[in-house]
């Protein structure tokens, strides 16, 4: 399919040509749901870690003599019977959150999340950034005219463009991300997606499509 391509000042610049397989795909909620419980899932890392009878420090030496004393028989304070000794069941920071979603399924989620996107009108094709400085302030004029910067904008430039993001990281609500790190919840996060020409051609070559 063809769509209109824009320049810097919002001003049409020509048409790109984009790939049915990469931007005609029907939604499919259920696996992109799946996708981004599996990414959210996979960079969990468990925080909450009990110490067991085995970690806590002291009892070394039994508390009294096993007989004759009137009380319980006990062999370490460390037992979780006492106060502050270990947990028993307790949460462990070895827990593993991770999931696993085929490479296949993930694609497909990438792919139907920006067939939405552009069809809702939410994906902006702009023909390069060539030209800006790499500052704040500049990169801010131009966006303002590519987008409402009062939602949440994502901006997938070409590779090697790393000077570029870090000037567009300085402004509130606008993120940048590589063709190479494409994932479902990034896209989801972001109301309005802007991407350059090159980088879809980069999309394809990086999808063999």
């Amino acid at each position: 399919m063809k769509i209109e391509m824009i320049n810097l000042k919002n001003e049409k610049a020509g048409t790109v040509e984009l790939n049915d397989k990469i931007f005609g795909v029907r939604w499919n909620p259920d696996l992109v749901y799946q996708a981004v419980v599996t990414q959210t899932a996979n960079s969990r890392e468990p925080w909450a870690h009990a110490k067991g009878r085995g970690e806590v420090r002291g009892g070394g030496k039994k508390p009294w003599k096993q007989k004759g004393t009137g009380r319980a028989r006990h062999g370490s304070i460390r037992s979780p019977l006492w106060v502050g000794g270990g947990v028993t069941h307790g949460p462990l920071k070895e827990r593993d959150f991770s999931k696993k979603i085929n490479k296949k399924m993930k694609r497909l989620a990438v792919f139907s999340v920006l067939s939405k996107k552009l069809k809702d009108k939410e994906l902006i094709v702009v023909d390069k950034f060539d030209g800006l400085a790499n500052k704040t302030k500049e990169w801010m004029n131009v966006l303002k005219n590519l987008a409402d910067l009062r939602s949440k904008t994502i901006l997938i430039l070409e590779t090697g463009k790393k000077n570029f993001s870090k000037a567009v990281a300085n402004i509130k609500k606008m993120d940048t991300i590589s063709p190479q790190s494409l994932n479902v919840y990034d896209l989801l996060n972001n109301k309005t997606i802007i991407i350059e020409a090159g980088a879809i051609k980069e999309i394809e070559k990086l999808y063999k499509i």
